[in-house]
């Protein structure tokens, strides 16, 4: 969220947090009101990308995104992206998030920032980090009580007793880097340490599937058929994980598929794709 603001007076403003309604564009700073406007295109996509990366992490129980704070009587502040003390329940909360996160641009009134950040950190925030898109990407980490530090893109950012996994700075404002740290959170949340682990599971079910047929028909059959049992068992867990509905046809696709690189191929789009139609399309990239 980018804020503007004027000069404020030290003295304290007439505002109260219970002069504010659910959706008005204003946060309040010792009972000032402070603007909050619009966020431009840059911005609003990393926003959704940070709450989905930290929100889905295998620790975290609540997240949300412009959550209202209140702090006090005249200071309330919502964060772009919060982890931690978000309940399920109208109104303004009350307390701070554990994590908290602000996307800074191009126009970001930056005394306002400054202000925001140790209003929340006064309060009790634990981590607060600001993701900045203008100018050299970085992340820089404030923590109570200690020096602010920058964080650059091809190093990693952790939250101790907040996250379970730490992140790759892109993964805050880039694309195909949040959606493998978001898959690997799902995958966890499942009970799975990482897609390695959803093959060696399909794998190991193709191996019994395999040995049972090898029995039947011979151990060079037996082990072409465990190989592919265990990639079209690895295929329909990573559809599944991913909330990918199958129809029936799709189902009976994988089901009598017998090619190694077909099914390599529809696992390769099952990471990323957005339906399970885009999977098997023909003529698809991987």
């Amino acid at each position: 969220m980018q804020a503007k603001a004027k000069h404020r007076p030290a003295e304290r403003g007439p505002f109260r947090v219970e002069h504010l309604r659910s959706g008005d564009p204003y946060e309040l700073s010792n009972g000032h009101p402070v603007y909050c406007a619009p966020t431009g295109g840059r911005a609003s996509g990393p926003n959704h990308l940070g709450s989905s990366v930290v929100g889905w992490d295998p620790a975290v129980k609540e997240a949300g995104v412009d959550t209202g704070y209140s702090l006090g009587e005249g200071c309330l502040r919502a964060p772009d992206v919060a982890v931690g003390n978000v309940p399920d329940k109208p109104g303004w909360v009350k307390g701070v998030p554990e994590l908290a996160i602000e996307y800074a641009d191009v126009g970001q009134d930056e005394a306002e920032l400054q202000d925001k950040i140790a209003e929340l950190l006064a309060a009790g925030t634990k981590l607060l980090w600001v993701v900045r898109l203008n100018g050299p990407r970085r992340v820089e980490v404030h923590e109570p009580r200690k020096q602010v530090r920058v964080v650059l893109p091809g190093q990693r950012l952790s939250a101790p007793g907040i996250l379970k996994n730490s992140i790759s700075v892109e993964a805050l404002y880039d694309r195909s880097e949040a959606e493998k740290a978001t898959l690997t959170n799902l995958l966890q949340r499942r009970g799975y340490e990482d897609l390695d682990a959803v093959l060696a599971a399909g794998r190991e079910q193709g191996r019994e599937e395999g040995r049972e047929e090898g029995r039947e028909e011979g151990r060079e059959e037996g082990r072409e058929e465990g190989i592919l049992a265990g990639k079209r068992g690895a295929l329909q867990r990573v559809l599944d994980r991913r909330g990918l509905r199958l129809t029936k046809a799709d189902t009976a696709k994988i089901a009598s598929c017998r090619s190694e690189r077909e099914l390599d191929r529809w696992l390769d789009r099952a990471l990323v794709a957005k339906s399970a139609a885009e999977v098997f399309k023909r003529g698809a990239g991987r």
